[in-house]
């Protein structure tokens, strides 16, 4: 059941408090003083505290009450304090409410409006415990990550990357192939290190290779190597990737770009661990376990018929989906401090605000030459928002609290794992307005 602390030297006004709030299942104590009321709380936790402004002490400043209410935020900055206020303290109120007082209502109070407010902020304290608990499971578990698998130096604190590294670090055990999904930029290829180092090949060598890079003509001398004479310039023969990554892995990234013929040879190594060089027509036999990753739309291609289905599913044993960086916002941060460095100068909380509220189209690869664009541009003692230079086409338009969208009420609710209470408080609103909005924007209210 909830507690709230009624500190008020009026026993008639705390009496009829407890009456109003024990019919409605909330529990209260009352102390008679300022000094009583935070002896209670050192005492005890509570859930709110409700405050009067005037005691007999101070019978038309309202100053003991500013004492006191400051006095619990310094003890207890989470708690929230509403104040019971006459309309002589109503300045004093609002400053307060200024300085992180949750409200204030003036006496007598509407009984409707009290019970509102404090229901409120009761589930919205809950919903912060929660998310509070939340928070501290997932970094438990990434600590548990980190602790029991090597993951090769990559940052990360979004649960959204932790659940895409636990499960790039259960399948590095087995020899199944694995295939990355996700934009450029986002991290595909450190997933595929984490593989590799977690595997029984963690000690044979990692090999990659961007399929996109290498022109469509050299692209299976690039894999399975070339004789000489087998092409022209092909002066000397050459091992390809494949012989280089024997008994370890071989990471073959932006794999839609293989052509339908190295698609063919692919898929026969992947099934029989056998191939030939270009020019040559002995058989090699390596033993490789493969990773490969893709931004493309893979069936889309197969529908066309410009990707094989039968490699498709050779490759797709297990999929590791990478969300862009967009959708990591908790990573957004500690990468910029890591790209920074212990001697790197820090963000201005403006800086920090802005790289959070930036789309990143260029994902992880983005955000490291943004930093290191600042820290070497930067002027001052701190990184500012100007240093960042982030292009006004891809940084999220500035909305007023009390008019988000429909794409900052849903990002809202997706880090606020869905708790309306708590997703309200981000935005700047109330339960209700928040309700009205999802409604206004087709947003299911589950």
């Amino acid at each position: 059941m909830p507690q709230i602390l009624i500190i008020d030297d009026n026993t008639a006004v705390a009496t009829a408090l407890d009456v109003l709030f024990s019919l409605h299942d909330i529990d209260t104590r009352h102390a008679s003083s300022p000094g009583q009321g935070l002896a209670m709380l050192a005492e005890q936790e509570f859930d709110l505290v409700l405050q009067d402004m005037n005691f007999t002490a101070d019978t038309t400043s309202g100053e003991e009450g500013q004492t006191l209410f400051r006095a619990i935020r310094d003890a207890h900055p989470d708690l929230p304090v509403i104040l019971l206020t006459a309309w002589t303290h109503l300045d004093s109120a609002v400053e307060l409410v200024k300085a992180g007082a949750a409200d204030y209502l003036a006496k007598p109070w509407d009984d409707g409006r009290l019970l509102t407010t404090v229901n409120n902020l009761l589930e919205l304290a809950e919903a912060r415990r929660e998310l509070a608990r939340r928070r501290a499971r997932e970094l438990r578990q990434q600590q548990a990550l980190h602790e029991r698998y090597n993951l090769c130096g990559m940052v990360f604190a979004d649960p959204a990357s932790e659940r895409v590294i636990a499960l790039a670090c259960q399948v590095a055990r087995s020899e199944l192939p694995v295939l990355i999904t996700g934009p450029n930029g986002a991290g595909k290829e450190k997933i595929a290190e984490i593989i590799q180092a977690n595997s029984a090949h963690r000690n044979g060598p990692f090999v990659a290779l961007n399929c996109g890079a290498i022109p469509a003509e050299l692209i299976e001398a690039e894999l399975f190597g070339a004789e000489a004479g087998a092409y022209t310039g092909a002066n000397k023969a050459r091992e390809g990737k494949f012989e280089a990554a024997d008994g370890g892995t071989l990471f073959l990234d932006e794999i839609g770009n293989l052509s339908l013929g190295g698609q063919m040879k692919l898929l026969r190594v992947l099934e029989t661990g056998r191939f030939e060089r270009l020019g040559s027509n002995r058989e090699r036999q390596v033993t490789v376990r493969v990773v490969s990753a893709t931004n493309a739309d893979l069936p889309a291609m197969i529908r066309d018929g410009s990707f094989r289905e039968d490699l498709y599913y050779r490759l797709n044993t297990v999929e590791l989906a990478l969300p862009p960086l967009a959708e990591r916002r908790e990573d957004i941060l500690p990468l910029a401090r890591h790209f920074l460095g212990q001697d790197g100068k820090p963000l201005s909380s403006q800086a920090a605000q802005a790289l959070q509220h930036h789309s990143w189209p260029g994902n992880v690869r983005e955000l490291r030459n943004v930093i290191q664009r600042a820290s070497l541009l930067a002027q001052g003692p701190r990184i500012e928002v100007a240093d960042l230079n982030l292009p006004r086409v891809h940084a999220r338009p500035s909305i007023p609290a009390d008019e988000p969208d429909r794409a900052r009420i849903v990002n809202a609710l997706e880090r606020a794992h869905g708790v309306i209470a708590q997703a309200a408080a981000d935005l700047g609103l109330s339960r209700q307005a928040l309700y009205r909005r999802m409604d206004r924007h087709g947003i299911p209210r589950e």
